[in-house]
C-alpha cells in the first residue's frame, strides 16, 4: 500500500507535484528553487513529491524536506512509473489546478505562471509546455530533437495530434478534467502523458500551450529505445481504441460542459476509417471472387454473386467493427436491411457493366474489373450513409 501523508492544510490553488525516482542529489535543490519561485506568485500552492519507489536516500530526503519547508509533502508509491504517480497524487488532491514538472527543472519556472493563469481564470483545460512551438527556445543535442520532432510528427499522422509536444514535462490541468480523463487513461509510464493529451482532445477540451525555454539534462536516465518502443505499442493500442469507438468522449465532453461537435467530429471520422479499411478488404475480396466466378459464368451472374457474398461479410464486419453491434438482436434485420442496399449497389454495378457493355461488345478483362471495382467504391460510400443513418442509427 502507498504511504500519503496527512493534509493539514486548507486547499491551495495549486498541486504542483515532482515525480522522483532515485534522485537524492537533486531533489533538495529542486524543492527550494520550486517554493521559492512559487511563493512569488499570487496563489496558494502545494509541492507534492511523489516517491515512485526509489531506493535509494530519496524517500529520507523528501520526508525531511516535508518537516522542513512549509507548504511540501510527500506521497509515496510501491511501484516505478511517472503515470502510475501522477495518477495517484490528481486524483486524491484537492487542488484547483494540478501541476507536474520534472524533476531536474530542465523548463524555466517563468513559464509556470502563463501555464496556470489561464486554467485557474477557467479559459482552458488542459496546459503544456511546448519545446516545439513559436517562441520555445530549446538547447539540446541532435538526437534528442530528432526524436522529439519524429515523435510529434508520428503523432499527427496517427492519431490526429494537434498539440505541439506531447512529452515536455510541464504540463498542468484543472481537477474536474482530471477526475472525468484519469480513469480512461491505461498507461503508468512515459506514454501517460500523451494518452492524457489525445483523449482531452477527442473529447473537444481546450489545450492551452506555453513556449519554453528549456535546457537538456545531460544526467537524463530516459531509456530512449525502450520509451519508443513502448510510445509505439501505446499509439497502437489507443489508436484502436479510438476506432472502435470504446471510450466514453461524448459523455466527458457533456459532464464538462464542452462542444460535443468536436467529440462527435472524432467518432464520425474514426467510424469512417473502420468502415473505409473493411471496404478496401471487401472491394479487394469482390475483384477476386469476380475473377473466379468470371471463368465459369458470364459477367452479370459473376458480378452478382461476387456482391452479394462480399455485402454480407460487409454488413457483419461493419456491424461489429465500424459501429460496435454485438450479440444476436437484430442481427437478421441488419442483414435484410445490408441486403436492400447490395440491391441499390447491384443496380449501379450492373448499370455500369450495361454500359461498358454498350461502348463495346468485347470490353478486355482487366477494363470490367477496372470499372466495376470504381462502381463499387461508390457502392462503398452509398453503403457507408445507410449504415449510418439508417441500418446501425443509434437512439
Amino acid at each position: 500500500m502507498s504511504a500519503v501523508e496527512p493534509l493539514v492544510e486548507p486547499a491551495p490553488l495549486l498541486d504542483v507535484v515532482i515525480p522522483v525516482y532515485n534522485e537524492e542529489v537533486a531533489l533538495a535543490e529542486t524543492v527550494h528553487r520550486l517554493t521559492g519561485h512559487l511563493a512569488r506568485l499570487p496563489w496558494t500552492w502545494r509541492v507534492t513529491i511523489a516517491d515512485n519507489a526509489s531506493n535509494d536516500a530519496t524517500p529520507l530526503v523528501a520526508r525531511r524536506l516535508a518537516r522542513e519547508v512549509p507548504g511540501v509533502r510527500v506521497v509515496t508509491l510501491p511501484e516505478k512509473g511517472r503515470g502510475r504517480a501522477l495518477k495517484r497524487v490528481w486524483s486524491d488532491s484537492d487542488a484547483e489546478v494540478l501541476v507536474y514538472m520534472d524533476v531536474d527543472l530542465s523548463t524555466d519556472l517563468n513559464a509556470l505562471l502563463p501555464l496556470v493563469a489561464p486554467l485557474l481564470s477557467g479559459h482552458s483545460d488542459l496546459a503544456i509546455g511546448s519545446r516545439l512551438t513559436r517562441g520555445s527556445n530549446v538547447v539540446r543535442g541532435p538526437r534528442r530533437e530528432l526524436v522529439s520532432r519524429g515523435y510529434n510528427v508520428l503523432l499527427r499522422s496517427t492519431l490526429r495530434a494537434r498539440f505541439s509536444d506531447a512529452q515536455c514535462g510541464f504540463k498542468a490541468i484543472r481537477r474536474p478534467v482530471a477526475q472525468a480523463l484519469l480513469p480512461l487513461v491505461e498507461d503508468d509510464t512515459w506514454f501517460f502523458d500523451t494518452e492524457l493529451l489525445v483523449l482531452a482532445e477527442r473529447s473537444g477540451l481546450r489545450i492551452h500551450e506555453v513556449p519554453v525555454d528549456w535546457v537538456d539534462d545531460p544526467d537524463s536516465r530516459v531509456d530512449v529505445l525502450r520509451t519508443a518502443l513502448d510510445d509505439l505499442r501505446g499509439i497502437r493500442r489507443l489508436g484502436w481504441s479510438l476506432l472502435r469507438g470504446r471510450l466514453p468522449l461524448t459523455a466527458v465532453s457533456a459532464e464538462l460542459g464542452r462542444a460535443q461537435a468536436s467529440a462527435a467530429a472524432g467518432r464520425t471520422a474514426s467510424q469512417l476509417t473502420i468502415f473505409a479499411l473493411v471496404g478496401v478488404a471487401s472491394t479487394a475480396a469482390y475483384a477476386v471472387l469476380y475473377l473466379l466466378l468470371r471463368v465459369v459464368t458470364g459477367g452479370q451472374v459473376a458480378n452478382l454473386l461476387a456482391l452479394l457474398l462480399t455485402a454480407i461479410g460487409n454488413t457483419a464486419a461493419n456491424r461489429r467493427l465500424t459501429f460496435g453491434v454485438r450479440g444476436s438482436r437484430h442481427r437478421l434485420r441488419h442483414q435484410l436491411q445490408g441486403l436492400a442496399v447490395f440491391g441499390a449497389g447491384l443496380a449501379t454495378t450492373s448499370g455500369a457493366l450495361l454500359v461498358l457493355h454498350r461502348w463495346s461488345t468485347s470490353p478486355h478483362l482487366g477494363v470490367e474489373v477496372l470499372v466495376l471495382t470504381a462502381a463499387n467504391l461508390l457502392v462503398t460510400l452509398m453503403r457507408f450513409v445507410a449504415m449510418r443513418v439508417w441500418i446501425f442509427r443509434r437512439p
